[in-house]
């Protein structure tokens, strides 16, 4: 699933970090809770010139009514440099897409293809349904989206399965298939196993949440947590800062320095009596911090500002008042995504959002994610509580109005508790009926409080790093990566081949 967001993909909380600019206005999506990294992969990994080129899968529209015989063109990659296809017992990788476009690059970096190349894997990526390029639909009407499920994209990915299988000519006893995915991806990959154990063997499932929760307060508890890891002191600057901006609202002088300050698209003075354009300010302030924690070091494209970075900001005192200090956090963000302005308002960012066309910036996955929050998980970041360090602009209500305006008045507060009621009852929340499946987490990612960390169960081991952030482990290992990330990674190996030493008896 960043910092300053579009008002709606701002709540889309998990799996990645994705950033868009439209017309010189930041728009930050934390809800895309992984992405690729830039660095340049291992040449004894990969040698190709033209790696994994798209490819396409006829697949099924609805897989909950046999009677509908509509299908879709499914896009996915293969890599098979390091599968033997003569050796009987090779096994088969599949990275499982989330709520952005699977990038091919993927599939030649990463953590994944050190393990693929010693296991001697092949690998396969799959594309989720209504992201990057796989349209089902002809748009992003909300009576399309009701094609958009995890329970529908888990059967897409038995039903690849099946055909990979019969394609590959592969032994569904004897080639046996683990599925990885960081996020979003990674509650999948539990879940696949757990849906469709006949098809998959096994999984790792890194920085996944499982439980389905509406009022995610626990986030910023994490990265107030995650703050004070710096110090303190950091974390009494950065609520004072925000206390100040509540004083700064209460005159004119106070909202024009706002303006200034935070490079406001629209001066902030035309909007003191829209509660939910002053709800979503102080949700995207909030959301410069929650960005810069979530991705802390993770050496992804976007864990080039740090919580030590910022911390060392929010606690210069040369620098003046704790809200000038903010300010200058929230400048460095801007000057990093080269970015104009941040655009705040309420009424804007709706239209934006209820925008369906393919073509539209929205559909980049902000608007699909945003679906899916508001119909089975929530996973809404609330501040509600004035004596906390983000206020108590953003509480749940105010996710909750922002599913209503997009997609219609269903989608309210009745409808998302049956839906997260429900997706609890399928999956099992923290307390899943399912084996094989290793679940790893960092213990700075704010999204671990909705993880397994512990099991008494030798069949869900779980391994909890300690100083890491958002999917750290599945990025390309470097030399310079902490040790108990280096042990992270021994011990996901370890679990990948006793797991495949059980399978080829």
């Amino acid at each position: 699933m960043a910092h300053k967001s579009l008002v709606l993909a701002s709540l889309i909380a998990i799996l990645l970090c994705g950033q868009c600019e439209v017309n010189g206005k930041r728009r930050f999506w934390r809800g895309k809770l992984f992405e690729t990294n830039e660095r340049t992969t291992d040449s004894d990994l990969y040698t190709g010139s033209e790696p994994f080129p798209d490819q396409w899968f006829e697949q099924q529209l609805d897989h909950n009514d046999p009677t509908n015989g509509a299908t879709w063109k499914q896009r996915y990659q293969v890599n098979d440099q390091f599968f033997n296809a003569s050796d009987p017992n090779a096994p088969v990788f599949l990275m499982i897409g989330g709520e952005g476009e699977a990038k091919p690059d993927m599939m030649g970096k990463g953590a994944w293809i050190h393990y693929a190349k010693a296991h001697g894997a092949l690998c396969f990526q799959l594309e989720h349904r209504f992201y990057g390029k796989s349209h089902p639909t002809a748009d992003l009407s909300t009576s399309s989206l009701a094609y958009l499920t995890s329970e529908q994209a888990l059967a897409d990915l038995a039903y690849f399965i099946v055909a990979m299988n019969e394609k590959y000519n592969l032994q569904p006893h004897k080639n046996r298939w683990i599925a990885f995915g960081g996020s979003y991806p990674g509650s999948l990959a539990a879940w696949l196993r757990e849906k469709y154990p006949s098809l998959v063997y096994g999984a790792i499932s890194s920085s996944g949440p499982l439980l389905a929760k509406i009022d995610f307060s626990e986030y910023f508890d994490t990265v107030t947590h995650s703050l004070a890891r710096y110090s303190s002191a950091c974390v009494e600057a950065v609520r004072s800062a925000i206390k100040q901006m509540e004083t700064l609202l209460k005159h004119m002088i106070g909202q024009r320095t706002l303006n200034d300050k935070f490079k406001l698209c629209d001066p902030v003075e035309k909007s003191i009596e829209t509660p939910m354009d002053i709800a979503n300010l102080f949700q995207n302030v909030a959301d410069l911090f929650a960005g810069v924690v979530q991705y802390n070091k993770d050496n992804s494209p976007h864990s080039s500002v740090t919580i030590d970075q910022v911390c060392d900001i929010m606690v210069n005192q040369s620098i003046g008042a704790p809200f000038s200090r903010l300010a200058e956090v929230n400048r460095v963000l801007l000057e990093v995504s080269n970015t104009t302005c941040l655009d705040y308002v309420y009424d804007k960012s709706i239209q934006e959002m209820r925008n369906t066309s393919w073509e539209s910036s929205a559909a980049n996955g902000m608007r699909q994610w945003t679906y899916q929050t508001c119909n089975e998980f929530g996973f809404y970041q609330t501040s509600s509580n004035a004596s906390s360090v983000f206020g108590d602009r953003f509480p749940v209500e105010f996710f909750i109005r922002q599913c209503v305006d997009t997609y219609g008045a269903r989608f309210g507060a009745q409808s998302l508790t049956r839906g997260v009621y429900r997706t609890n009852t399928i999956y099992g929340g923290l307390d899943p009926a399912t084996t094989n499946v290793l679940y790893v987490h960092g213990n700075i990612d704010p999204w671990h409080r909705l993880g397994l960390t512990e099991s008494n169960d030798i069949h869900m081991p779980t391994i909890l790093i300690d100083g890491t952030a958002h999917c750290a482990n599945m990025y390309e290992p470097l030399d310079s990566d902490p040790p108990q990330l280096k042990q992270a990674r021994l011990e996901i190996d370890t679990f990948i081949t006793n797991l495949l030493a059980m399978g080829s008896s």
